[in-house]
């Protein structure tokens, strides 16, 4: 049932970009560590290339993946088909984190549409593209992207973005520290 491509064929491309939600996936290298799996919403993700993708990571509670790619690397996108023809994809690679006032962020910003709450652009170079059956997948239909972040990111305002970053974004769950963490620590 599953098949595995060395990048994203245009039929991936196309299925990606039909898809409301994707899923986050990473892990620090302790045994102990904890495997972190995010949901991700909104107009937040651009495919650069049949190896390459980056989303536009909105402000959390917390920021693992941050974490975990800069200490390894290792990150995995999952796209679930909840309407149509049943389908599971994901793109296995080598992540990277690009903060705001950085060339690559000024780069690839411009891709997006401005969202309120952005903090870093992680880029991921996709070494695996696996599909899987996805049968079991309920279906779903997609209503409307939540606009809770955008209105709580407005009312924060830089400043109190800045401040929430700084007090629950420096450091992941195990205490690994992130780049945006680095650089306030600079």
């Amino acid at each position: 049932m599953g098949k595995q491509f060395a990048s994203m064929l245009p039929e991936h491309e196309a299925f990606i970009r039909k898809q409301h939600l994707f899923f986050v996936a990473s892990a620090p290298l302790a045994a102990d560590g904890h495997v972190n799996l995010s949901p991700k919403g909104h107009d937040a993700l651009r495919i650069l290339g049949p190896n390459r993708v980056a989303y536009l990571d909105m402000t959390g509670s917390g920021n693992e993946t941050s974490a975990h790619v800069l200490e390894n690397g290792r990150i995995t996108i999952m796209f679930c088909a909840f309407e149509g023809p049943p389908n599971i994809m994901r793109l296995y690679g080598r992540g990277s984190v690009h903060l705001p006032g950085t060339a690559e962020w000024d780069s690839l910003y411009p891709l997006f549409p401005p969202l309120a709450g952005a903090r870093q652009i992680v880029v991921v170079d996709v070494e695996l593209v696996q599909t899987s059956c996805g049968f079991a997948v309920p279906f779903m239909a997609y209503e409307r992207d939540r606009d809770t972040l955008r209105r709580w990111s407005e009312q924060k305002g830089e400043q109190g973005l800045n401040e929430y970053w700084a007090q629950k974004n420096k450091v992941s769950l195990d205490g690994l520290p992130t780049p945006m963490g680095l650089r306030m620590e600079s």
